[in-house]
């Protein structure tokens, strides 16, 4: 598969994953029922899952990987991040309000990886 083909699978797999997950904070701000049904627990995975696949495949394509680069190596710490603040946004935080600043820095975090994706400058800010 062609670069411009993996960047722009890569690319709407990041819109997709990250309009669902704007919109399942929503969802969970607005303490919405619709957070319990099963394609809400099951698209946001095969998306990640694509935007994964294709994240490697992109590193691979570029033969660039996270130890030797730093703009990378800051995209896969603030992915980490990103991850483990959504979990306690959507699943393990105790109260509404841990919910919701976790997903406010969720989106931080988000808007810096973009930031630095574009830029290859992991001190973009």
């Amino acid at each position: 598969m062609s670069y411009a083909a993996l960047k722009m699978i890569h690319v709407a797999s990041i819109i997709l994953s990250y309009l669902l997950f704007t919109l399942r904070g929503v969802w969970m701000m607005q303490g919405s029922s619709v957070l319990q049904r099963r394609w809400v627990k099951i698209v946001p995975h095969v998306i990640d899952t694509v935007l994964l696949i294709s994240a490697i495949a992109l590193v691979m394509t570029i033969q660039q990987d996270p130890v030797n680069n730093s703009w990378l190596s800051a995209k896969v710490a603030g992915l980490l991040l990103y991850i483990g603040l959504g979990m306690v946004a959507l699943k393990h935080g105790k109260t509404r309000k841990v919910k919701i600043t976790a997903w406010v820095a969720a989106q931080s975090v988000f808007i810096y990886i973009v930031l630095v994706a574009l830029t290859k400058n992991p001190t973009v800010i």
